[in-house]
């Protein structure tokens, strides 16, 4: 039984705006992977490293009154491929940042990196210039299931780009793993997992590829091993990540103690982000007006340069109705293994928790969630079943 919610004139009422990151969206790559659905474009021989960061800085500048004197806990730099960009590049544009926003002392400021051997020669100049956490794309330690993934590097540079980031003085890095790959066996699933423990990541995103629209791969689907060779993998690969420390506090994200992504939990907390460079999203509350306002700028790198700055880069606004803030809500949060407070809840979507607790009461008879006082929390089959969740709070 879904219990469905009556739409209403949104009334949010916030005792203050929740934590505030910033997300910077780098749009080239030097070659588009087949699965990937970001907003990723082929570079060619002239990256546009200074007036992409000067676009960002007015981009930025144009958020500011909606942000003013909220500190910003975290910025993330994705893509597209961002370590394409200079250490002087990324070193201008943080030196802007600093003098627009006021940064928490103990702010994450994560790099997303390929493993490339050009890219890994950076990796001390990015520390010095305020990066202190990298992302690694590896994906696979399989060279044949990398070729079949269209990535351009090889096992080898995998391998040489984490032992580089430690070297550079990063001991917060993530390394990105695939499994459920084109024509990959149970073996080869575990043992990619085990190679990449070995190298003693602070965290692993380890995530299952999964066939996305408008892709390559959508379009012309590779064999992909069955689902009970996947679950098995899943669940093999569990054990492994349980055995050397890994604690899963999210459903692909697994960390060591103290070094879990604090961006991304703010995401995944409902926080709020500002979101510059082509195509990004952000999500602003203004506690006074009782809002929450979803922005996202132009997609293409050339329409975001020639815009960047006015009105005329945002691609679309909209603020979200009370049903839709829930859901976003359960969305991210369920999303979490610890689950949630309704006082979070409270906090978080200015809703009172009425507006949750009906669903909440009617998954608990169904056996997907406990309600523990204040607590929110997955039964082991809400989470198994989190889809099935998730849908009873739609709109």
């Amino acid at each position: 039984m879904l219990v469905k919610l009556s739409e209403t004139n949104p009334v949010f009422t916030f005792k203050a705006p929740p934590p505030l990151s910033l997300y910077i969206h780098f749009p080239w790559c030097v070659r588009k992977c087949p699965y990937c659905d970001f907003n990723s474009h082929a570079v060619d021989d002239n990256l546009p490293e200074t007036e992409y960061v000067e676009a960002l800085l007015r981009d930025l500048e144009q958020e500011l009154p909606a942000v003013w004197g909220r500190p910003v806990k975290s910025i993330f730099m994705g893509g597209g491929t961002p370590s394409l960009f200079s250490p002087h590049a990324i070193d201008q544009l943080l030196g802007g940042i600093r003098a627009r926003l006021p940064l928490h002392p103990a702010l994450e400021v994560t790099l997303e990196t390929n493993p490339g051997s050009a890219e890994q020669e950076k990796f001390a100049a990015y520390r010095q210039a305020g990066i202190n956490r990298l992302s690694i794309g590896i994906q696979s330690l399989n060279d044949n299931h990398l070729q079949a993934l269209g990535r351009i590097h090889d096992s080898q540079q995998a391998l040489r780009a984490a032992h580089a980031a430690r070297l550079a003085g990063f001991d917060n890095f993530n390394l990105d793993l695939m499994f459920g790959l084109p024509q990959q066996s149970v073996a080869q699933a575990i043992e990619d997992l085990r190679a990449v423990v070995a190298l003693q990541p602070a965290h692993l995103s380890w995530y299952q590829l999964t066939l996305e629209p408008n892709t390559l791969f959508y379009a012309r689907p590779p064999a992909l091993p069955d689902d009970d060779r996947k679950a098995e993998m899943h669940d093999l690969g569990q054990s492994l990540l349980v055995e050397h420390g890994y604690t899963q506090y999210e459903v692909s994200a697994y960390a060591l103690a103290g070094k879990r992504c604090r961006h991304n939990l703010n995401y995944w907390k409902f926080g709020d982000y500002i979101g510059i460079g082509a195509g990004a999203h952000g999500k602003i509350t203004a506690a006074a007006r009782g809002i929450i306002q979803r922005t996202w700028k132009r997609r293409h790198p050339k329409h975001y340069l020639a815009s960047a700055g006015t009105k005329q880069c945002i691609d679309g606004q909209r603020e979200l109705t009370e049903s839709e803030a829930l859901f976003e809500y359960a969305l991210n949060r369920l999303r979490l293994r610890q689950g949630f407070s309704l006082h979070e809840f409270e906090a978080a979507c200015g809703l009172q928790r009425d507006r949750i607790l009906p669903i909440v009461h009617q998954a608990q008879s169904d056996g997907l969630l406990i309600l523990d006082g204040d607590r929110v929390q997955h039964t082991d089959q809400g989470w198994q079943y989190l889809n099935n969740l998730l849908e009873r709070f739609l709109p």
